[in-house]
């Protein structure tokens, strides 16, 4: 992964576009890409994989960007955000279920 981030940051720097990369900006740019993706899923449960792996990876790499942007941790953010997830929702109660926290 690490790897990745830095040709995902050495890419954005060749070409200056770290002035264009507001938390703002990175965040519109974050959802329309989830719009890309959930494009593919439109109408029916068939898909091209192959477009779904690009917009896929679209939504990461401005994700990557934003925690840059932010000076975040990502690694960390997710390891803390499972962590609150698993006291949020306790195998015991959530096996099998995919009712919200406040309903289990």
């Amino acid at each position: 992964m690490e790897d990745a981030v830095k040709r995902i940051l050495a890419f954005r720097d060749e070409r200056n576009w770290k002035q264009f990369h507001t938390p703002e900006n990175l965040a519109k740019s974050i959802v329309i890409e989830a719009g890309e993706l959930l494009e593919n899923f439109q109408w029916d449960h068939r898909f091209d994989l192959e477009a779904v792996r690009q917009e896929l990876a679209d939504v990461v790499n401005y994700c990557i960007l934003m925690a840059d942007a932010l000076d975040v941790d990502l690694i960390q953010a997710i390891q803390d955000k499972i962590d609150l997830n698993e006291r949020k929702y306790p195998v015991e109660k959530s096996r099998n279920s995919s009712k919200k926290y406040t309903d289990l």
